[in-house]
């Protein structure tokens, strides 16, 4: 009796950027045969299951698409080079079409391709005009592809939510220009994947091409004022109808993650309306995407993690670098992290930090600890009077000093998240990894700030902060070490 073949692997590009990663996720979480086509695959090896297959290669290099396409049914083509400077649309039409003849010579059954929502050609930017030029070279190829056109993709760490949330959280009186009035129809980013899966399903052997988004047309401003009313923000908009592009563009850049020529693309693609005009996409596929407010609270929901799962920067073709002065910035979050390596295993390592809080105290300048507890009681907050429940046991829920316990793995991992009145949300979060020998000890705190007061008040604790945390790292290094050499001794 012979052994039946195992299924024909997936191919998927762009898996080291915001909708690849995502989509991954919901591949390999399906179960499916995934093989990714990466340029450097250190950066995605530790993120894989390994049922997931890595191969070298670049969609410039035709001889390294050979090997990627080998045995492959279904291609997901979802590579641009919104990053690349004044020669994108040369640089994607060379990358489209090394695909296009790569997948026709390997007999691969389908692309897909994820393209940009647009009305009319004469309208369109030049960014958006190149995304749907791609499509059209793809389909020359001659193997059959569904190409998907979506517009705004609504979801943590996507570049239009970052761009949303960081006018607004950044900006009580916003100058805006009249591109921000122009109807578009977001979609969110749940939504996008699910169709996205959904294309594995559609028999035959002809091209589609579905215009997707979800069910409410809306501007940039109406979702900038949503996601205001969502985060309890007052905010004033004043139209201006001087700002072009570039200055809009450059003015991102100085306000948001988004760099300016980044910001340019992206402005330049929202200049005109970006809207689903054929919704055959609802009668092909069982989808049914949620509106824009439920879009947002639901991206909102998802910051509550400790970091996005993916985001627009990972892509490894964004060669620009958000400014990182004052902590490095992750979305509107400022994030600072150390870490210190020490001679012990993971479990003395950890011993210090279970311990932390209450009678212990935090390892370095105790009395700072205490005034700031003080300080929160004077303005009705709890103060470090709840201490712990326990000075060695730790649950999650458990309160310690004015924080609360949010994760806890024994030996590996801690996440307190502030409980004492700030303007925004904080957590304070330690990860030990390591083996009999040594161990490294990292610290990371994290700050959400709310508006133009939470911005001002980490700037202005934040030479205090990096003092209390490097020395409160190296007070939990000092004790793991007295801890070791008790043990040893």
């Amino acid at each position: 009796m012979s052994t039946p073949s195992p299924p024909s692997p997936l191919l998927l590009t762009g898996a080291t950027g915001y909708v690849g990663g995502r989509l991954l996720k919901a591949l390999e979480a399906s179960g499916r045969a995934v093989r990714c086509l990466v340029r450097r695959p250190e950066f995605l090896q530790a993120k894989v299951p390994p049922s997931t297959s890595l191969v070298t290669g670049d969609v410039l290099d035709r001889q390294s698409l050979v090997a990627a396409m080998a045995g492959v049914h279904t291609a997901y083509y979802l590579i641009h080079s919104m990053g690349a400077g004044g020669t994108f649309a040369e640089v994607d039409r060379q990358a489209a079409h090394h695909f296009g003849q790569a997948a026709r010579k390997a007999a691969v059954k389908r692309i897909v391709y994820l393209g940009g929502l647009g009305a009319a050609e004469g309208s369109l930017s030049s960014h958006l005009r190149s995304r749907q030029e791609v499509g059209d070279i793809l389909r020359q190829s001659g193997v059959p592809v569904t190409e998907f056109r979506a517009g705004i993709v609504i979801g943590s760490g996507s570049l239009s939510f970052e761009m949303i949330r960081a006018l607004v959280e950044r900006l009580p009186v916003m100058i805006t220009p009249r591109w921000v009035s122009n109807p578009t129809q977001p979609i969110a980013i749940e939504d996008l994947i699910a169709y996205l899966l959904a294309a594995l399903d559609l028999a035959g052997t002809e091209n589609h091409l579905f215009e997707i988004g979800g069910p409410d047309r809306v501007s940039y401003g109406d979702m900038m004022r949503e996601y205001a009313r969502q985060r309890g923000l007052r905010r004033v908009m004043l139209a201006v109808p001087l700002l072009t592009p570039r200055l809009s563009s450059l003015w991102l850049g100085l306000v948001t993650p988004v760099y300016a020529r980044i910001g340019r693309a992206l402005i330049e693609s929202i200049r005109h309306p970006t809207v689903v005009r054929d919704a055959s996409a609802l009668q092909v596929f069982p989808v049914r995407p949620m509106g824009m407010p439920e879009a947002i609270e639901r991206a909102l929901h998802n910051e509550d993690k400790a970091f996005a799962e993916t985001r627009w920067s990972d892509s490894l073709a964004m060669a620009g670098t958000p400014r990182t002065w004052g902590g490095i910035r992750f979305g509107t979050r400022f994030i600072d992290t150390r870490e210190v390596r020490v001679p012990c295993p993971p479990a003395t390592a950890f011993a210090p930090i279970q311990r932390i809080g209450g009678d212990t105290g935090w390892y370095y300048a105790d009395f700072l600890w205490q005034l700031r507890g003080f300080l929160d009681l004077l303005v009705g907050g709890v103060g470090l009077r709840r201490g712990r429940r326990n000075p060695s046991e730790v649950r999650v829920g458990d309160p310690i000093d004015f924080w609360r316990v949010e994760a806890f793995e024994p030996e590996r991992h801690l996440r307190l998240v502030a409980e004492m009145h700030l303007p925004g949300r904080a957590w304070l979060e330690f990860t030990v990894e390591g083996d009999e020998r040594s161990s490294r000890i990292r610290q990371t705190a994290i700050f959400d700030p709310v508006g133009l007061g939470g911005q001002v008040y980490w700037y202005a604790l934040y030479p205090l902060h990096q003092l209390v945390f490097a020395g409160m790292l190296q007070g939990i290094a000092a004790r793991a070490l007295r801890l070791q050499e008790a043990r040893l001794s």
